[in-house]
C-alpha cells in the first residue's frame, strides 16, 4: 500500500509532463540539462540504494539470473520499438516501459522504505520526460490536445500496477528477492545510459549541461546520507 501511495508523484509527473509539452515549446538545451539531472538522479538510487542490497545477499547465481532478465527485457523493449512503427506500436511500447518502472519501484519498496522513497524521486523525474516525449510524437498523429493528454494519463495509471505486481516479491525467500532486485538494477541502469542520456545528447550540449548529471548524482547521494 505504501508503494502504492507513493507511485502517486511519476503519474503526476507523467500527466504534468504531458500538459507541459501540449502548450509548451521547451527549450532544447533546458530539456538536455534536467535530462542529465534525472540520469544522475536514477543512478545515485541505484548505486546507493539497489546494488547494496544484491551485494548483501551474495548469491551469484541469482544476481546473474536476475540481471540477464532485467538485460533482456529492456533490450526485448528496444528491439519492438525499433520494429514496430505507428502510434499503437508506441503506446504499446510506452507501456510496458511504464509498467517495467513501476515494478522497480515495487521492488525498492520490497528492499526497504528509504529505497522506496529515493527510487520515487529518480522515476518521477525520469518519467517526467517520458511524458514530454510521448506528448511531442502523439501530437504528429492526433490534432486534440485533450485526447492526447487522456492517453498519456491513461498509460500513466500503469505504474500503480507494475507496484502492485513487486507486492508477491517480498514474500520469497531472500535469494529470491535479490534477483528480482538485480532485474530492477540492470533496468535502471539501462534507463539512464540508454534512453536519458541517449536523448539528451541529441540536443546541444555543453560543459554546463553535462555538469548537471553529477550535480543529480551528488544530490540524491547527499539526500541519501542526511536521511541516514
Amino acid at each position: 500500500m505504501q508503494a502504492l501511495l507513493y507511485t502517486l508523484a511519476p503519474v503526476l509527473a507523467v500527466v504534468l509532463g504531458a500538459i507541459i509539452a501540449s502548450r509548451t515549446k521547451l527549450n532544447p538545451g533546458l530539456v538536455a540539462g534536467l535530462q542529465h539531472l534525472a540520469a544522475g538522479v536514477v543512478f545515485a538510487a541505484a548505486a546507493t540504494e539497489i546494488l547494496p542490497q544484491v551485494k548483501h545477499e551474495a548469491s551469484p547465481s541469482a544476481t546473474l539470473i536476475g540481471g540477464a532478465a532485467g538485460v533482456a527485457t529492456m533490450l526485448g523493449l528496444k528491439a519492438f520499438e525499433a520494429r514496430f512503427k505507428g502510434p499503437m506500436a508506441l503506446l504499446a511500447a510506452i507501456g510496458i516501459d511504464i509498467l517495467v518502472d513501476g515494478l522497480v519501484l515495487g521492488l525498492a519498496f520490497v528492499a526497504g522504505e528509504k529505497a522506496g522513497f529515493l527510487l520515487t524521486i529518480a522515476l518521477t523525474l525520469e518519467v517526467l520526460f517520458l511524458g514530454l516525449t510521448l506528448t511531442d510524437e502523439l501530437a504528429e498523429t492526433y490534432r486534440s490536445r485533450l485526447r492526447i493528454i487522456v492517453i498519456v494519463s491513461a498509460l500513466a495509471l500503469l505504474l500503480p500496477i507494475g507496484a502492485l505486481a513487486a507486492v508477491p516479491v517480498a514474500t520469497l525467500s531472500p535469494v529470491m528477492v535479490a534477483g528480482f532486485l538485480s532485474f530492477g538494477l540492470m533496468a535502471l541502469l539501462y534507463l539512464v545510459t540508454e534512453e536519458l542520456l541517449v536523448e539528451a545528447h541529441e540536443k546541444p550540449d555543453t560543459p554546463l549541461i553535462s555538469s548537471m548529471f553529477f550535480v543529480g548524482f551528488l544530490a540524491l547521494l547527499t539526500l541519501e546520507e542526511i536521511m541516514g
